[in-house]
């Protein structure tokens, strides 16, 4: 883990010493007058001063007066804080959430590099907007939102032309490609080409947090179809309107666009986002091992849980050495759940060095209830996690939730399974008294009306001694008293950006199980006796 990590640094190191001894040189640019005015890339609003406007032919295409960037950047937020201030008594969260989106959206579509430093100054405030939780929405409401392109989209009306089209993109390189075909947003399901709004919000997020150049980065929205109706039928729906491809033909269609990839930019890396669960496990295992690429829902959200995980033990008084005693039932047996459940495995084989009895801890439940060996049917990557019914007395698949939680007596209860309001009052009162010192609740789903259970009904129904942790942002909860219920945000933003950037500095041919333990141990590492003591177990977004 640490050979790895110092390399990422002193590679990183260097860059920023070569960096900051580089003189600043003049931009060639090859476009006039209103065409510049059009680019975000090299536009500068009114920044531009009078001697540009005289070379590039923008005299008299804008305002007189000459406002500096830093004049820019105080404007909008005003602006920005303004429009916070006249909705505060709004009722309509989500009305206010995409008011805050689009004015965010249209200082992107109008100059890329003040958006860029607007982010990267006030990345606690803006993350929630570009990305969990309104990034759901902006996808929910893609079609009547657009207003340019941004990325690319291949379609399945695009094959035999993938290789050409890559050339279409204007920027001659690309570190880092985020794609998705649109089949499990989040918690929302299959909403089809409106998801290229999570491969926007994920890139935006690695130029803020990881400081990748943002004319090196390619939001992609690989267009297979759609399985939902509604969108179907929307008049306003912008993709291709036809049931979403199966089998080769699907995989054939993925292949071509990774050829085209790798063909232009062989060392870019690659991140799956949002794909439904057979196809994520499948590209995964069809691609890890050929090019440098790793899947967020099934790897990225592994390694936020396990930091978390590791730290819940901290929290709970014991020795990470305790790790592999802990209780855990994960309810969720999709491509996150399973991926966390592989990873936490992988970390206890790693303590123990035994295999077979590694996941004798854990407890998976789907739609249908408890997961063992009795079930018929059961999806190959859920196999490995099926219980023996007779491990505790009472035990038998189908158990709901409730009857788990009384039966296991579980130290953590771990929801991904994109179902709002999942843990209830009778399921938390439940864990209350399953004889945990400090039980964990991590309701991980989003967008915030899918989490499990909301902060304050955690506390309220678990006890005020819990530990919690969200996939979305709730506030700290007051307890009374003058105590406060830390909410930590379990979300993957705390691991992609790193994970991509470390890839791309060690110049990784591919990213591996053990690179990703490592980035997880890692973040859980940040935190210090004093902040696990109080139950928080991710540092702050700031950091």
């Amino acid at each position: 883990m640490w050979s790895l990590t110092k390399f990422v640094a002193s590679r990183l190191s260097r860059s920023r010493r070569f960096f900051s001894s580089v003189i600043p040189r003049p931009c060639i640019i090859q476009k006039r007058g209103a065409d510049i005015l059009h680019d975000p890339w090299i536009n500068k609003d009114t920044g531009f001063p009078l001697t540009e406007r005289n070379r590039l032919g923008l005299r008299g295409l804008l305002p007189p007066r000459v406002i500096s960037f830093e004049q820019q950047y105080a404007r909008f937020m005003e602006s920005y804080r303004s429009l916070e201030k006249n909705t505060v008594s709004e009722s309509d969260t989500s009305h206010v959430a995409l008011a805050k989106w689009r004015i965010l959206n249209r200082l992107h579509d109008r100059n890329e590099t003040l958006y860029f430093r607007v982010l990267i100054d006030n990345i606690k405030d803006f993350a929630p907007i570009i990305y969990t939780p309104t990034v759901g929405l902006v996808c929910q409401n893609y079609s009547g939102l657009f207003r340019r392109p941004r990325g690319m989209y291949f379609s399945a009306k695009d094959k035999g032309e993938m290789m050409s089209m890559i050339y279409n993109w204007p920027a001659q390189m690309v570190d880092m490609i985020v794609l998705t075909d649109g089949s499990r947003i989040l918690g929302l399901g299959d909403l089809g080409v409106h998801g290229i709004g999570i491969p926007i919000g994920k890139l935006d997020m690695y130029v803020a947090a990881a400081g990748l150049n943002p004319q090196r980065i390619l939001p992609v929205m690989l267009d297979v179809g759609t399985n939902n109706l509604k969108l179907i039928e929307d008049p306003l729906y912008l993709g291709l309107r036809q049931p979403r491809l199966e089998g080769e033909e699907y995989l054939s269609t993925i292949d071509e666009f990774i050829e085209a990839v790798l063909t232009r930019w062989p060392k870019a890396i690659v991140q799956f986002e949002d794909f439904q669960m057979k196809w994520a496990f499948e590209t995964l295992k069809r691609y890890r091992e050929r090019f440098c690429m790793f899947n967020d829902d099934i790897q990225g959200t592994a390694g936020v849980a396990l930091a978390g995980l590791l730290g819940t033990v901290r929290a709970q008084g014991r020795s990470l050495d305790d790790f592999p005693n802990q209780k855990i039932v994960v309810v969720g047996a999709g491509s996150a759940g399973l991926g966390v459940l592989s990873m936490a495995v992988q970390a206890v084989v790693r303590m123990t060095g035994n295999a077979e009895t590694a996941a004798q801890k854990f407890f998976l439940l789907d739609k249908d209830g408890l997961i063992t060996k009795e079930r018929k049917n059961l999806d190959p990557a859920a196999v490995p996690f099926a219980k023996d019914p007779g491990l505790i007395a009472g035990l038998r698949d189908g158990d709901s939730l409730l009857e788990v939680v009384k039966k296991v007596k579980p130290d953590v209860l771990l929801g991904l399974s994109g179902v709002g309001g999942l843990f209830n009052e009778e399921v938390l009162k439940a864990l209350r008294e399953s004889g945990s010192n400090r039980p964990a609740i991590f309701a991980m789903s989003n967008p915030t009306m899918n989490a499990e259970c909301t902060a304050v009904e955690a506390f309220k129904h678990a006890g005020e001694n819990i530990v919690f942790a969200s996939g979305s942002p709730f506030e700290n909860v007051q307890l009374g008293n003058g105590k406060v219920g830390y909410v930590n945000q379990a979300n993957n933003m705390y691991l992609f950006p790193g994970i991509g950037l470390g890839a791309l500095l060690s110049g990784a041919c591919i990213i591996t199980d053990d690179m990703l333990q490592a980035a997880a141990e890692c973040l859980a590492s940040y935190m210090t006796d004093q902040d696990i003591e109080k139950g928080i177990l991710y540092p702050s977004i700031n950091r």
